[in-house]
């Protein structure tokens, strides 16, 4: 009998691009054979995003365009996986009577069952409190680049911000053990990935829940630095909480650990921090800007803010305006406030127009795209160490890469000439010649 084909479709983040990695694994082991073209598959599964109002739109439309692929392909299953899944759950398949079951992101792990129900006629709806965390025991497939993979070290969240619907949708923290993290990084090695981004909802709050003295971010971090073919380590998505001594030590003595870090704030004035339930001074974290500069030399810092919380002033506005322009991030991400139904902020008083959002969000852009091409200017003549990705396509001797301070999907990129073929995943060294507000531009070393 052949095998039913399978074809799968991430939206939404990295640790979502996780789930669907493993949801792949799971499959394959169970004897579905994957493919990349929705009008050949038999089964048809969407990981959807439930984070905020355009994620949930594109998970919907994306839902509704797979579901055409019953009638003009060979589909006969549609499912609906991951945070949208969890979160409406019965109301989706109501909604969606091409849907033919619902996973949520606690039940991914029960992929294959799911499948031989839906199979049966059935629509099946598992969703249940989220308590599954993947381990190295987990069959995946990475579907990055091969030379780059994302690992999540932790699932959940405990920090209870007034936007954010996360804990719902993903269950308390909890941690991956430590052994398994580095069981999973040693094979993605082997199999010849050579950066490695670390993940969670909060990946400087990693071991905590393990208890003392198991588990932290620094000691996973040495012991990750120590694998053979790991040439880069990445951390995103921490808290300024979390930036101990300890993780600055390790990132400034350890060649391979990116000097990177991701540390979403999104804001800076006191009383709408108060409002997130975000447990951050301004000044705190203008010293610990300051610090981390001083003692990891050349770090990239990044970070994330949000625009027209509910009961954000003029005045709320302008000190975040003026946080940016002094504490001048290498990159940031801006970001309008979603209404987000269940949500402590939903019910605030003094929501802020879409027209105002829209006006402060393209003043903050505009100031970031100036601090970046200043900072990107800086770099002109300087070399950098480069991870190629491959060759840009109908250009002539041209390619494209990242250096150590852009991280994969959300940063610029570095072009590369080169007279000499460079292939993906080779790291070469590359002299900067030109930049505009968020790529670079340069030429190999090697065929100076």
């Amino acid at each position: 009998m052949t095998a039913k084909k399978v074809g799968v479709i991430s939206l939404g983040c990295a640790k979502n691009l996780v789930d669907t990695e493993v949801m792949l694994g799971l499959l394959m082991k169970a004897g579905y054979e994957i493919t990349a073209e929705a009008s050949s598959a038999h089964i048809l599964i969407v990981n959807t995003c439930g984070f905020i109002g355009d994620a949930k739109e594109e998970s919907i439309n994306t839902l509704l365009e797979m579901a055409e692929y019953k009638n003009k392909g060979n589909c006969s299953i549609l499912l609906a996986a991951g945070c949208l899944s969890q979160r409406y759950g019965e109301e989706l398949l109501k909604e969606i009577p091409e849907l033919d079951g619902v996973v949520g992101t606690g039940c991914f792990d029960r992929l294959p069952e799911i499948l031989a129900e839906s199979l049966e006629g059935n629509r099946p709806v598992y969703i249940e409190q989220p308590r599954f965390l993947y381990d190295h025991t987990f069959p995946r497939v990475v579907s990055t680049s091969p030379h780059m993979a994302y690992v999540k070290i932790a699932e959940g969240c405990n920090h209870r911000c007034s936007f954010c619907i996360i804990p719902k949708l993903r269950g308390k923290y909890r941690s991956r053990e430590p052994r398994s993290v580095v069981q999973e990084v040693e094979v993605l090695a082997w199999q010849g990935v050579k950066e490695l981004n670390l993940i969670a909802q909060d990946t400087t709050g990693y071991g905590r829940d393990l208890g003392p003295g198991r588990a932290n971010l620094p000691a996973l971090l040495r012991e990750l630095a120590q694998i053979q073919g790991i040439n880069w380590i990445r951390v995103l998505y921490g808290y300024p909480g979390g930036i101990s001594g300890d993780l600055i030590q390790i990132m400034s003595q350890e060649d391979k650990i990116c000097n990177y870090l991701d540390i979403p704030l999104q804001h800076a004035h006191g009383e709408i921090l108060k409002r997130m339930r975000r447990p951050f001074r301004k000044t705190k974290v203008q010293e610990q800007m300051e610090q981390l500069r001083l003692k990891i030399p050349g770090i990239t810092l990044r970070s994330s803010f949000i625009v027209g919380f509910p009961g954000e002033t003029e005045e709320h506005f302008e000190v975040l305006y003026s946080f940016l322009e002094e504490v001048r991030f290498d990159r940031v991400g801006i970001f309008r406030y979603s209404l987000e139904e269940g949500t402590t902020a939903a019910l605030m008083g003094r929501q802020v127009s879409e027209e105002v959002k829209a006006e402060r969000y393209q003043r903050l852009m505009e100031l970031q795209k100036n601090i970046s091409l200043q900072k990107n200017r800086e770099l002109l003549s300087s070399t950098l160490e480069v991870l190629m990705e491959g060759k840009v396509p109908k250009v002539k001797n041209l390619y494209v890469g990242r250096y150590r301070g852009q991280a994969p999907e959300v940063d610029g990129v570095v072009y590369v000439k080169s007279t000499s073929p460079l292939k993906a995943g080779e790291i070469v060294q590359v002299k900067i010649s030109s930049v505009v507000a968020y790529d670079l531009q340069g030429n190999n070393v090697n065929n100076d």
